[in-house]
This record gives C-alpha cells, structure tokens and sequence, in this order.
C-alpha cells in the first residue's frame, strides 16, 4: 500500500482522481518548510507544488521514492539530491499552453494601449470635462507591425508566438545569453534586445538563468520597449527592473512572478508607488490558473503518479 501525500491541496482548484492502485492518500491544505519532513514520514509519493524539499529533508524521508511536481518548474526541489538516492521526480509540461499565452497578450495589449492610465483619467473626471467626444492624454500602439523577442521556446514560449502572430507581429526567437553560434530559426540574444519592441520570458530559473535580464540587459533594450515575465521572478534582477522603470530605461512591465511567493509585506515589487505606475502591471502567479487549465493539470499529476507505480515513469526530470 503506497502511501501519496499532497502538501499543497489548496494550491490547486480541480477535480482531482485518485490514482487506480492501493493507497492510502493525505492531503494538507499548505505546507510550510518546517513542516515537510514530518508529514512525508513514511510516505513513499509527494505532491509539492512550490514548497521546498531539499537534501535535508530528503535526507531524513528514506521511504520517499517519488515527488510529483504539480507544476512545470522544479526549482523547489533538490534534483541533484534526488537522482543521488533514487528518487524520481516528475513535473507536468504543457498543461498551461493556453492560459499562459493568452495572459501574456493581456499584458501585451494592456501594456500597449495604456489602459491602467486611461483608467486613472476617467477616475480623474478628464473625459468628462472634455470638449470632444475623445482624449488623447497617453499615447496607443499596435501590436501589429512591432517585434517581439521570445526568450525561451518552449511550449509556452511556442503558444505565445502563435497568438503574437495571429496579431501581426514579428517574433524572434533568442538564441541562449553568451552562445557562441546561433542555431536556426533563432537571433542573437543582444540583437533581440535591441531590437524587440516587447520581450517575453519563458524560461525556468535556474543558475544559468538568475537575473538573466539584469541592468546592462535592461538598458540595451529600446525606451519604448515592454517586458513580460510569466516564467519565474529571479530570471529579472527585481531591483535593476524598478529603476529602469522610474528611470525609464523601457517602456513598461507586466510580471505575473515575483522572486519570493508569496511576497512579504514589504516586498519591493510590491511597493504602492510602484504599483501605481501605468507602465506597470503585476499579477499573482495566476496565468497558469485558469479552471481549465488547472483540471489538465490534476489529470496530468495523477497520470505522472500512475506511470511511476506502474514501474514506467514520465515526464521525469530526475
């Protein structure tokens, strides 16, 4: 009798099956760090979503033999750790392929056509003491015609070029920070920056990608440019992006991912001054959580799950 616990059940808003072998199954609304060892004691299947399991814990967990990521990214996880004692990890890729496209284009467009300074000057009464049946306080551009760079092409990364397209938009594809040779279909990682009138981030963070986008990539992108992170908040230096944005090194941001989540109170990113900017637009880690996407998600961690008890895991990582 396999023993599955889910440390994150609140973390994900599905019909969720049980898997079609004997278990037992527990489920936890959230776990905290300190709490991971005690409640996998025993267990021999974790579902994690975000919270870490390092080599401490997986040091004291000798009858865990898989962890189910409930999500792309496995950056909470020790895979070194894990491929060290055998246990196999296993993430879901492609359940956001839509949802996380379209929330970028949201931004994209939101971004674009100033709508969060339209919004502050109706609140403000300008159209309303308007001597014409239009304003045109805050410049609108099209996505049509500019240039988007994509770093990191991947299934979201894909998605999003195929809804940038559908808007006429030229997209580029990035070649990797520092290669020396440029495969086809991509562009140099500086021209991209130099020359994209918006960039959308789509890799995983890892050592090679923490603060990917740092001062020196910030100020090479044009002043008019937007940049749209969906993928993880330490891919951006945070700090480097606050002053491009007061400073106006670049047009604007829209971030779904902040580099701690959730964010303390006085997180920078979440500074009132900052949030009120109309060149900026964040949201909480919410555009991989539509309900369709999320019911693709619990089916596609169950069927991780069952692939592993029956002796030919997929989608493994580690």
């Amino acid at each position: 009798m396999r023993r599955i616990v889910q440390l994150e059940g609140e973390s994900l808003i599905a019909d969720v099956r049980r898997p079609g072998f004997a278990h037992d199954w527990i489920e936890y609304p959230k776990t905290g760090p300190a709490q991971v060892v005690e409640r996998l004691l025993g267990a021999s299947i974790a579902i994690s979503n975000k919270v870490p399991i390092d080599a401490a814990a997986l040091a004291a967990l000798p009858d865990l033999q898989m962890i189910a990521v409930s999500a792309t990214g496995t950056n909470n996880v020790d895979l070194d750790a894990c491929r060290a004692r055998g246990i196999v990890v296993a993430n879901i890729p492609g359940y956001a392929e839509h949802t996380v496209p379209e929330h970028v284009l949201a931004l994209l467009l939101a971004l674009s056509r100033n709508l969060t300074a339209w919004r502050q000057t109706l609140l403000a009464g300008a159209w309303q003491r308007a001597e014409q049946f239009c304003l045109f306080d805050h410049p609108i551009r099209d996505l049509h015609g500019a240039t988007l760079g994509l770093i990191g092409s991947g299934t979201l990364g894909n998605g999003v070029a195929r809804l940038a397209e559908a808007f006429g938009m030229r997209v580029r594809r990035a070649e990797r920070k520092g290669a020396t040779t440029v495969r086809a279909g991509y562009t140099a990682f500086a021209e991209v920056l130099a020359e994209a009138d918006a960039i959308s981030l789509h890799c995983p963070l890892t050592a090679e990608t923490r603060n990917l986008i740092g001062e020196p990539e910030l100020r090479a992108m044009k002043r008019s440019a937007l940049l749209i992170n969906t993928a993880r908040g330490g891919v951006v230096d945070e700090a480097a992006l606050i002053r491009a944005l007061k400073e106006g090194w670049i047009g604007g941001a829209g971030f779904d991912v902040v580099t701690v989540e959730p964010p303390p109170v006085d997180h920078p990113m979440l500074d009132p001054a900052l949030l009120a900017l109309p060149n900026f637009l964040l949201t909480p880690h919410v555009a991989w959580a539509s309900r369709p996407a999320m019911q693709r998600l619990a089916d596609l961690l169950i069927d991780n799950i069952e692939a592993f008890a029956a002796g030919m895991p997929k989608n493994r990582v580690a």
